[in-house]
């Protein structure tokens, strides 16, 4: 059993109310700590008092972070430990975990090229550089506290807050129950390589107190489903992390055939539970063939537990899996089940299951349930024509284009909806270091100001 106490202004904090976290068969992993609301209220003002560490301090902080992230043992678990235990925990394939830590320690590292790219070219950091004595533009803070209601799908999803850190941000992150260890490892690393403990704070808490959290900060970030786009969308200090859904297009004069790895690794990959994840596709012409063809490569995928060096499928308690097959049946009436359609569900026997992927046809590129994003790979295949044209694949999070044709690839780029345009035989979980995910973070966090002196 692993204890993961609460990260605060004054140290680790082993609270009374503690909560179980049990993996997929029902076994318990670990014991987490929840803040009670006063607590998250003195630690979200302990933030507001803290200095900002300075820029060369920042710097170095983050590299030793990366190294100690992916390499050194932090709060008595080694890396290979804390891998075992996030998968055991959260049914999320241990490889992809492995992957994740090493995304994680690279985004540490390289941290600064990251928001760098994001300020615009005429502006300078500070107002101390000497162009500002004939004037120039400042990139400064919106703010000083930013607070981080995060998600518990994969763990690389924590390289998304660490850049306001990086822009001299203090930070409080609240964890995911499902998944707090990765956050735990972070915040751990972080504070012990130099941000201390007043800088950044791990705060698992309930809702009443998330938030207050959220309502200490001067700007924050929450994940969440299409309920919490629509809760925050008013609200300009909140920047919500939506659905991705992210969509494949396929048009006529390209050969679809010699990119269905890339289609399969869009819609599997690190277990098909991400934003970046391709939950449709859309195909000028008959979709059938496509459909099929990518209900035979996903059907190959092996059901293992989530521990096994091969398992690349989702586990979850038994109970959550046949709510989910339930659901994704209500969802696909009236469609064509390439794969899934019986179910979704194999039970692994120890109160587990694999969550398997599922292909469905859809008649028009706009029906409702292209829209839909599930916790595994679950792909809405769908026909398209230029009569549709850009509409079926608005809120997009990352769109890959198999095109040759300039003017419709001119359409994406340009439509403001669609965050990502990858052209041609680009998987849609692709990331690199320096280059927006839904935009850069900064652009929330950062505003720009003329000083002269």
């Amino acid at each position: 059993m692993v204890s993961l106490d609460v990260l605060g202004p004054g140290g680790p904090y082993r609270s009374k109310r503690q909560e179980t976290i049990d993996g997929p068969s029902g076994d318990p992993v670990a014991t987490l700590s929840l803040a009670p609301a006063l607590y998250v209220t003195r630690a979200m003002k302990a933030l507001h008092r803290a200095p900002e560490l300075p820029v060369d301090a920042r710097v170095a902080a983050f590299e030793r972070a990366a190294t100690a992230f992916a390499t050194q043992p932090i709060a008595g678990l080694t890396p290979r430990e804390y891998q075992h235990t996030v998968s055991s925990a959260a049914g999320i394939p241990i490889t992809v975990v492995r992957n994740a830590t090493d995304e994680i320690a690279r985004t540490l590292e390289h941290i600064q090229h990251s928001v760098h790219h994001a300020r615009p070219a005429a502006a300078v950091g500070s107002w101390r550089d000497p162009l500002t004595r004939t004037g120039r533009a400042v990139w400064t803070r919106r703010g000083e506290v930013f607070a981080v209601l995060a998600a518990g799908n994969h763990p690389a999803v924590h390289q998304g807050w660490l850049d306001a850190l990086a822009l001299g941000y203090r930070v409080a992150v609240r964890p995911s129950r499902r998944e707090p260890f990765t956050p735990y490892r972070l915040v751990t690393a972080l504070r012990e390589a130099g941000f201390g403990d007043d800088r950044i704070v791990l705060l698992p808490s309930d809702h009443h107190a998330a938030d207050e959290m959220l309502r200490l900060a001067d700007l924050g970030m929450v994940y969440g489903g299409a309920d919490v786009v629509r809760k925050y969308a008013d609200d300009p200090r909140v920047l919500p992390q939506g659905p991705g859904r992210s969509k494949i297009l396929l048009t006529a004069e390209s050969d679809w055939e010699p990119v269905i790895d890339t289609m399969v690794a869009s819609i599997s990959g690190g277990g098909g539970a991400g934003c970046v994840n391709a939950t449709g596709v859309l195909v000028e012409g008959d979709p059938a063939p496509v459909a099929a063809a990518l209900a035979e490569r996903l059907a190959a995928l092996p059901s293992l537990p989530a521990t096994d060096e091969r398992a690349v499928l989702p586990v979850q308690p038994i109970g959550p899996a046949r709510r989910w097959d339930r659901h994704l049946r209500q969802r696909a009436a009236g469609t064509k089940a390439w794969l899934g359609g019986d179910t979704i569900v194999d039970d692994l026997g120890d109160g587990s299951a694999v969550l398997r992927p599922a292909v469905h046809q859809l008649d028009s590129p706009f029906a409702g349930q292209l829209g839909a994003e599930l916790p595994f790979p679950c792909v809405w295949v769908a026909p398209w024509d230029r009569a549709a044209g850009v509409r079926p694949l608005r809120d997009t999070l990352v769109l890959t284009a198999v095109t040759t044709d300039e003017d419709l690839i001119e359409d994406l780029v340009a439509e403001p909806t669609i965050a990502n345009v990858y052209i041609g035989d680009h998987p849609t979980p692709w990331m690199a270091p320096g280059l927006p995910h839904d935009g850069y973070l900064a652009e929330f966090l950062m505003r720009t100001k003329t000083i002269v002196r």
